[in-house]
């Protein structure tokens, strides 16, 4: 279920060292080491940190394990997205959602950076496809030493990758696994035109981790194991279909506590869902 748009202010760049108590009252994850990682940090830490950060969109730059200015924003952007505290520190608790969002192939990202391959390791995208020496493509033998690879979506137009439509199915088997199958496609058209519009993050993972935007990221039924409908229904949003009559928001009137979203511009229902603009 969708809510209004919240907005924060934007916080200083000065960097506030959390006093250690505050963070041993977390629960350690595996991964990682037990040092809050912040700017300045190198090393093994923050190589996992930025690899995970790029598997969910959030960095885009090279992965070098020196944690600069362009990690430090990726933290902040994520902690925004995931309702914490934005403060570019990642302690335990900034551990646990990183670990819980994305995944890490240590061995494949380190072999990457022994072999001084360029490489973007981006969830869901075949691996092979992602590496390749400083401005070349990857040698065909290698190729096919590689992991076998992952099929890739047909018919997905340009601008859409293999972890955005995973996050997008996600978000659909979470929200709306029960409706039927215009109304899934209706709600991954929602998340589209979200994403489009300037009034919210212009990337798929920003929408879908926006605080307090989706019910299902509020009670972790966005990491149930979606479905192959809620993968076509994702699949048939991206190309085009929407059923929901380009709406920004829906909600479901037999559960809806926010008297705000009633208040909205009401377009059509479709099963148990209103979609609004």
């Amino acid at each position: 279920m969708l809510w209004k748009k919240t907005t924060i202010v934007c916080i200083g760049l000065a960097m506030l060292v959390l006093p250690l108590s505050e963070w041993t009252n977390i629960k350690p994850v595996q991964g990682f080491s037990n040092q809050v990682i912040q700017q300045g940090a190198t090393g093994d830490d923050v190589i996992e940190l930025q690899s995970r950060l790029q598997y969910l969109g959030f960095y885009n730059g090279e992965i070098d394990g020196v944690f600069g200015w362009g990690t430090y924003w990726a933290v902040r952007n994520f902690q925004y997205e995931f309702g914490l505290e934005i403060d570019g520190l990642v302690g335990q608790e900034v551990k646990n959602k990183l670990i819980k969002a994305s995944k890490y192939d240590e061995g494949f990202v380190k072999e990457q950076i022994r072999q001084g391959n360029d490489f973007t390791y981006y969830g869901g995208t075949p691996k092979q496809q992602q590496t390749s020496k400083k401005g070349q493509k990857a040698p065909q033998q290698q190729q096919q030493q590689a992991q076998p690879q992952e099929p890739t979506a047909v018919n997905v137009p340009s601008g859409f990758s293999q972890n955005d439509i995973q996050l997008m199915a996600n978000a659909v088997y979470g929200e709306a696994r029960g409706e039927p199958y215009v109304g899934q496609v209706a709600v991954a058209a929602v998340i589209l035109n979200r994403v489009s519009s300037a009034s919210f993050p212009n990337t798929v993972s920003g929408v879908i981790f926006e605080p307090r935007a989706f019910t299902a990221v509020a009670d972790g039924q966005i990491w149930l194991e979606p479905n192959d409908q809620a993968r076509d229904a994702v699949l048939d949003a991206i190309n085009g279909w929407d059923p929901s009559g380009q709406a920004i928001y829906y909600f479901n009137p037999n559960t809806a506590t926010s008297s705000w979203i009633w208040g909205r511009p009401q377009i059509k229902q479709i099963g148990k869902h209103i979609f609004c603009k």
